[in-house]
């Protein structure tokens, strides 16, 4: 899959390194992949498409760009693809919002960040989770802590990515005990540097998604609170540049990718021991580990409804009651829905 190498302009932070071409119009590397014939043979009937190379953001490893290459799913593609990997959300919507990206899929307060910071970008799906009571992150406590409920973190140090979904778990589970982030000392700290300042013991908890918190879970620490509703939501949300979606071709062409790319986590979902193959591949960890995050990252995709407009209202306003924006976020205003009303990945044929 890492067959070139490039680096995305624009301030994009904790991008990394990676972004490699996977498939091109009428060739694929794996002529046997499950689903290089499975999309609408109408969908790679637009020659306008060829003179696009849309880059996809991935946030933290989700598997995307491995399951490209198993499945084949943009072997027929009119258009070339490209993945982009990000360590969290905030980046990736900064990036959708500069045209560095088309397309994404972050959690659910980057794009409440993103649109406070007046960005440039719409969220176009829904990743519906198919396992509701499977919590995709958590709050967690090292081995032999003393913390035992969310009132306990009442002046401990709270590791957080700043501007993302862990971040508004942060803030659900601190209001659900009448706190506030004035109660706590949050640590604003990247992925990697919270899992440094987890391990040596320079914060009290840490608020972190799969696979980080599965696998410190699995190395002796304890989940304090469950990332789970009504504190939290469980689904995440596809963003797209508005450079992309205000051009009538280029968005009907973007439609395709995220069809495709909705057909590719079908296809994971149904295949669980190969989808965690790609996950290990892709996120470096061990096998094990992988198949612990596979039910957290099985998802449905979808237009999105009113009840999930609501809830990331919701979310923002509580993001500006607190203090974490200065700017209130219309949420109806930053949605523009790729997909046709009733679209549901998770129903879709030739994807088993």
């Amino acid at each position: 899959m890492r067959t070139r190498t490039t680096r995305l302009i624009g301030g994009v932070g904790s991008l990394a390194l990676a972004s490699s071409l996977v498939a091109c119009a009428g060739s694929s590397s794996d002529t046997s992949a499950p689903l290089s014939n499975a999309v609408d043979a109408s969908d790679a009937r637009h020659p306008e498409w060829s003179k696009y190379t849309f880059t996809i953001g991935d946030n933290g490893g989700d598997g995307s760009q491995e399951l490209a290459k198993v499945t084949g799913v943009f072997a027929n593609a009119p258009y070339k693809v490209k993945f982009a990997r990000f360590t969290y959300g905030p980046p990736l919507v900064q990036a959708a919002a500069s045209g560095d990206i088309d397309l994404g899929s972050v959690g659910d307060v980057p794009p409440i960040t993103g649109a406070a910071k007046e960005y440039g970008f719409k969220v176009v799906a829904v990743n519906r989770s198919l396992t509701p009571t499977q919590s995709n992150e958590n709050i967690i406590v090292p081995e032999g802590s003393q913390l035992k409920t969310a009132a306990d973190l009442k002046g401990k140090k709270i590791a957080v990515p700043q501007g993302s979904s862990a971040h508004g778990l942060a803030l659900n589970a601190l209001k659900s005990v009448g706190l506030t982030p004035k109660d706590v000392k949050l640590v604003f700290l990247d992925p990697a540097a919270g899992a440094t300042a987890f391990n040596t013991g320079k914060v009290d908890a840490w608020s972190i998604w799969n696979p980080q918190s599965a696998i410190a879970v699995k190395n002796g620490a304890r989940i304090l609170v469950k990332g789970l509703p009504p504190i939290d939501q469980t689904s995440s949300y596809y963003v797209a540049s508005d450079k992309s979606l205000n051009d009538k071709t280029k968005r009907a062409a973007l439609t395709d990718v995220l069809k495709r790319l909705s057909r590719e986590f079908a296809w994971a979902v149904r295949n669980p021991d190969k989808y965690a193959q790609a996950l290990s591949k892709e996120q470096g960890i061990p096998l094990a580990d992988a198949r612990a995050s596979v039910a957290a990252y099985s998802n449905r995709v979808t237009p999105v409804e009113k009840p999930d407009i609501e809830l990331e209202q919701k979310l923002a306003d509580a993001f500006l009651d607190a203090g974490q924006i200065t700017k209130k976020v219309d949420v109806p205003s930053i949605v523009d829905n790729l997909l046709p009303a009733g679209y549901d990945s998770s129903k879709l044929k030739g994807t088993s």
